[in-house]
C-alpha cells in the first residue's frame, strides 16, 4: 500500500521510518501515462511477497513543495515518475520513467537493501 506524502512533515517521518526498513519513494505526476504505467508496476511489486519495505507517493503537481524537498536533499535532479529507494535516510538507487518495474524495484532491494520478508 502506497501512503501519500503531502506534506514535509511527512516527509520527514517516513525518511526518519528509513533507518528501520528500505523505503521506496515515488514521484508521481497525475497526468503523465508513463508515470500511471511506473505507478502501476509499483503497486504490483508492492502486491506481491517480497521484503519488508515501506512505500509512499509524491503526487508532484499539488506536492511540489515536497518534490522539490526531495530533489534539493539528496542532489538528484527531478523526474517524474521517479523513484528513489532510501535506506537509513540515503538514497541507494532511483530510477526514472520506462526503467520503473517490478523487476528492477526487486533488484535494486536485492543489491542495497535485503530485509526480511513480510510482505503477504
Amino acid at each position: 500500500m502506497l501512503t501519500v506524502l503531502s506534506t514535509l512533515d511527512g516527509l520527514d517521518s517516513a525518511l526518519s521510518g528509513s533507518s528501520g526498513r528500505p523505503l521506496l519513494l515515488l514521484k508521481h505526476s497525475l497526468t503523465c501515462g508513463t508515470s500511471a504505467y511506473a505507478h502501476e508496476e509499483l503497486e504490483d511489486f508492492l502486491s506481491e511477497p517480497g521484503p519488508a519495505v515501506d512505500a509512499c507517493v509524491v503526487h508532484v503537481q499539488p506536492g511540489r513543495a515536497v518534490s522539490n524537498a526531495i530533489a534539493e536533499r539528496f542532489g538528484i535532479r527531478h523526474e517524474s515518475p521517479q523513484l528513489l529507494l532510501i535506506s537509513n535516510g540515503q538514497v541507494v538507487w532511483h530510477a526514472s520513467h520506462h526503467r520503473i518495474t517490478r523487476r528492477e524495484i526487486a533488484a535494486a532491494l536485492d543489491r542495497h537493501a535485503a530485509a526480511p520478508s513480510d510482505r503477504p
